[in-house]
């Protein structure tokens, strides 16, 4: 709803949910996969995967927090990209400049991280508790590219941006902290 409001493009508000082995995959140019602590991909949905993705498909990934969850996925893609590794966007790459300048890459927290932690003392922390580190760690958005360079999946590392879509009504805190502020410009961006 917000991305045609916001924006010309035209877009389904209600979405698409569709198994990998799904053949309208195909006619969905843009894929979403949230959370993917529990992804598991077979050879033949590997092979769909690498097929879409080098066939003009897009796949963002977002809500993943932590080594953990990293390794578990890149476990899981090594099946679709055996010869290729994700790479690091740099701040200045087109993904965080147009049409919305970012000037960080944008962390955001669970809609219910960031209220529990707005009435603590570490009201900047903008990572999920959920995750232990030492010395948290910052987001990263790292992406697969195709043979022409282009990006056919966007990793969001360490941020879940999908919360400050989907939570943006639950407080104004939250909206305009988060939700206006980095999640609908990387958002559009993307």
């Amino acid at each position: 709803y917000r991305l045609e409001q916001l924006t010309s493009m035209r877009v389904d508000p209600d979405g698409l949910v569709l198994d990998i082995e799904d053949p309208r995959l195909f006619d969905c140019p843009f894929a979403f996969i949230s959370d993917p602590r529990s992804l598991v991909l077979s050879e033949d949905e590997a092979a769909i995967l690498r097929r879409y993705l080098l066939n003009g498909g897009f796949i963002m990934v977002d809500d993943i927090w932590g080594d953990r969850m990293w390794n578990h996925l890149m476990s899981a893609m090594k099946k679709v990209f055996p010869d290729r590794e994700p790479v690091s966007l740099p701040l200045d790459h087109a993904i965080f400049n147009q049409p919305f300048p970012l000037k960080e890459k944008p962390q955001v927290p669970s809609e219910d991280s960031a209220h529990r932690q707005r009435h603590a003392p570490r009201a900047q922390q903008t990572w999920e508790d959920e995750i232990s580190w030492e010395t948290p760690q910052p987001a990263d958005y790292r992406a697969y590219l195709d043979d022409k360079s282009r990006i056919v999946m966007l990793i969001c590392w360490n941020t879940d941006l999908g919360d400050g879509w989907e939570e943006e009504g639950v407080s104004e805190w939250f909206f305009t902290t988060f939700a206006e502020k980095y999640s609908y410009p990387m958002g559009i961006n993307i």
